[in-house]
């Protein structure tokens, strides 16, 4: 394989990256995540808050961070990676930072993010209804 058809199959993988909804840190997630196990596959779900995005191209990467039995968990996914079955953003966080490390010293409500409110066209502040 010459060096022109493995930059063009690379590009190719480029443009047909998976369609994920845009979200940022402070949003809870749901990654859908294909594992396979011998000659099976199943999907499993993995809940959390995104506590960071990081990367640029086929490098870029985020981080979900949850509490499983009062542990956290945390799990680091490539936007690049094909066993990425499905991303579902629940809810939109509002916070004023980036990266949420602070977040893995908090215990109960004081871990709590609080939601971004956002408002639609017709329920807006100073909107009238027709």
């Amino acid at each position: 394989m010459n060096e022109p058809t493995a930059v063009k199959i690379v590009h190719e993988a480029l443009l047909t990256k998976p369609d994920f909804p845009e979200f940022k840190a402070g949003d809870t997630i749901v990654v859908t995540y294909r594992i396979r196990e011998g000659d099976k596959t199943r999907e499993q779900d993995f809940r959390g808050d995104v506590i960071q995005i990081k990367g640029h191209g086929l490098t870029r990467t985020f981080t979900v961070r949850k509490i499983s039995h009062g542990v956290g968990v945390e799990r680091i996914f490539a936007f690049s990676n094909p066993n990425i079955a499905a991303i579902k953003v629940l809810k939109r966080g509002r916070v004023r930072r980036a990266r949420l490390y602070y977040l893995r010293n908090l215990v109960g409500k004081k871990a709590r993010i609080k939601e971004l409110k956002v408002f639609g066209p017709s329920n807006a502040k100073g909107a009238t209804e027709e």
